[in-house]
């Protein structure tokens, strides 16, 4: 068996099932779902391939919770009945940590299921971090900047062309260790399921071409709000753009196999009267899936260094997701739409106190990314949102340090959880 490495999800595993009587663990396809929630269960009924439990869900399926818990119902999407059963079970126990669903996909719109709340906890599991891929010291804890620690930490050892590389390998557990040309051909194969058999598996008939093009389209677009007229131009190609009804059914495909992950618009408060953009930004949900898309590689990023500069971006968000979850902090950007100044990253923590963010690849645009939180945290209304925990510049450079103006610069790669 494949050693394991320990994910931050982990921990909040062990927290949510010390409280709920089931947790859902979903995410993506290949993230390391089952093999995760297998480290805490006593028993593991894989729905997707196992016969005997689909045909006993069908009969009798009051068996299935009889086994030693916790039970881990695997790929439970595959029979969407399970929900209310489990729900179900939960209210007649009583009792926490009895049950975990693993899924990577949301049910079929048809799925008649009750509201677990209360008795089923969520939690979203996405691709590695670098940091627990090893990629990272993690020597610049996100929770400790967030409460006021001092950021210190060796030169980073990584330079820009390994971080691309990270990039396009992206954190998928399935390659950890593998080169750049053996990813790249495993990343191929997980485009073609998509576009094959996954996406046109959750509903209507879709044209695997058209989804081709479609995630090469948002592969250009990363980063950015959705250009939808664009999209539906792109994906038509010579016949014609595609129908709107026909994209939104595509990106809610998507959206369904937890495959992007929007970044909202912050509408703070602010000192004068400006125009805030209310669109999102969106991303995948590991930048690996957007340079596959668009079949680059590490020559290629570097050969168009303002393109890597998106996907780099995109690999921070990824990042930066992983290790606010457990704050249950929630992430968006900011942009004034009448002078275009903006701020990648806005976190706010359930109090409402809040921090943000400038991504840069290189660290000599550290100067710039600064001005630009400095003029942000300006103009926020701080009587009513408070002064921000911190203000940071994240980079694929070597040093960590706290500027003079209070700006605190970090590499990718020393930053964790």
């Amino acid at each position: 068996m494949t050693e394991y490495r320990s994910r931050v999800v982990d921990a909040e595993l062990r927290d949510r099932l010390s409280v709920t009587g089931a947790v859902l663990v979903d995410g993506p396809k290949a993230v390391g779902k089952t093999f995760t929630a297998s480290r805490v269960a006593e028993t593991v009924l894989r729905i997707d391939v196992d016969r005997a439990v689909r045909a006993a869900l069908e009969v009798r399926p009051e068996q299935l919770f009889t086994y030693p818990i916790p039970i881990l119902f695997d790929e439970w999407q595959e029979a969407p009945e399970l929900w209310n059963l489990v729900r179900r079970a939960v209210d007649d126990r009583d009792e926490k940590g009895l049950y975990v669903l693993t899924g990577s996909a949301r049910p079929r719109d048809d799925a008649r299921m009750h509201s677990g709340a209360g008795r089923i906890g969520t939690l979203r599991m996405r691709p590695m971090s670098l940091y627990e891929t090893g990629h990272s010291s993690g020597e610049v804890s996100l929770e400790a900047l967030l409460g006021g620690a001092e950021p210190t930490g060796a030169p980073a050892a990584l330079t820009v062309p390994d971080i691309l590389e990270r990039v396009v390998i992206g954190g998928w557990p399935d390659l950890l260790g593998a080169n750049e040309r053996t990813a790249r051909a495993w990343l191929a194969d997980y485009r073609r399921n998509l576009a094959e058999v996954d996406i046109p598996g959750l509903g209507p008939r879709r044209n695997p071409g058209n989804i081709a093009r479609l995630l090469a389209g948002l592969g250009r677009s990363v980063g950015t709000p959705l250009n939808r007229s664009a999209l539906e131009v792109e994906i038509g190609g010579a016949g014609g753009p595609i129908a709107s009804e026909t994209l939104a059914n595509y990106l809610d495909a998507l959206d369904r196999l937890m495959l992007v992950e929007s970044l909202p618009a912050w509408r703070p408060h602010m000192r004068s009267r400006t125009r805030l953009r209310a669109s999102s930004v969106h991303y995948f949900v590991d930048p690996s899936l957007g340079t596959a898309a668009l079949g680059v590689g590490v020559k290629g990023l570097l050969d168009d260094l303002e393109a890597a500069g998106y996907h780099f971006e995109s690999l921070v968000l990824r990042d930066l997701r992983v290790y606010s979850q457990a704050l249950d902090a929630t992430l968006s950007s900011w942009r004034d739409s009448q002078t275009g100044a903006e701020v990648d990253v806005v976190l706010e923590l359930p109090n409402g106190s809040w921090a943000a963010f400038e991504i840069k690849l290189g660290e000599v645009a550290a100067d710039a990314a600064a001005a630009s939180l400095l003029h942000f945290a300006g103009k926020v209304d701080t009587t009513r949102h408070g002064d921000p925990l911190a203000l940071t510049v994240i980079t694929g450079g070597r040093f960590t340090y706290n500027r003079p103006d209070g700006v605190i610069v970090v590499p990718i790669t020393a930053l964790g959880p």
